[in-house]
């Protein structure tokens, strides 16, 4: 298979959710860190990534920048993990879902700032509220604690969302508020919390 590494920074959402994939394909890879709050980490960040952010995965000579094409190149890796589904329909509107996180829900990531310290309670913006209705409308299509069933891609990108509501004390209702709840009781999320909330921050003050 060959070596790993993905270039991760503190508190970025995007290295969390390429972090997430990694952890559900089974491959071994290693971390580089980047401190996004230190002004010399981000000159060197600069000079070293293809578009000048994280994450981004080096594998024996090839490079992959962008969260949503470094799960795409997961996939390919390792398809018998099936971090896609296995039916065309669902991997389309998987595929589609993604897209759209990736994309979309600029009020929220606005006017809901992500962060890693204790959870808070606030009202859901006004403007925001258009979009929470969206995630309810998605989120509610969920057959169960994953999105088709078993956990996979779309489970990981949407991860980081239920996370970022309920530090606000955002709990969806029904079934959408079901699978939040699942997201955020996932293993595989939790230990990427803890690298998140711990060791990245960590890693970043050993190469300073």
């Amino acid at each position: 298979m060959g070596s790993l590494v993905l270039t991760v920074g503190t508190g970025s959402t995007w290295a969390m959710r390429a972090a997430l994939v990694l952890a559900m394909s089974g491959l071994e890879w290693q971390e580089q860190v980047f401190d996004l709050e230190d002004a010399k980490d981000l000159q060197r960040l600069k000079r070293l990534a293809p578009a000048g952010l994280v994450p981004w995965l080096d594998h024996d000579g090839v490079r992959v920048h962008d969260s949503l094409a470094i799960a795409e190149y997961i996939h390919e890796l390792c398809p018998d993990r099936q971090l896609y589904p296995a039916s065309q329909a669902e991997r389309a509107l998987a595929r589609s879902l993604c897209a759209e996180l990736h994309a979309g829900f600029r009020q929220i990531r606005t006017l809901l700032p992500f962060f890693l310290g204790a959870p808070t309670r606030s009202e859901p913006p006004v403007e925001a509220i258009g979009e929470l209705a969206r995630l309810q409308t998605i989120w509610s299509q969920a057959r169960g604690p994953f999105y088709f069933g078993e956990a996979g891609i779309l489970d990981a990108f949407y991860a980081v969302m239920a996370y970022r509501l309920a530090s606000y004390g955002i709990q969806l209702p029904g079934q959408a508020g079901a699978y939040q709840q699942a997201l955020l009781a996932w293993p595989l999320w939790q230990q990427t919390l803890v690298k998140a909330r711990l060791q990245w921050p960590a890693a970043a003050r050993q190469l300073q």
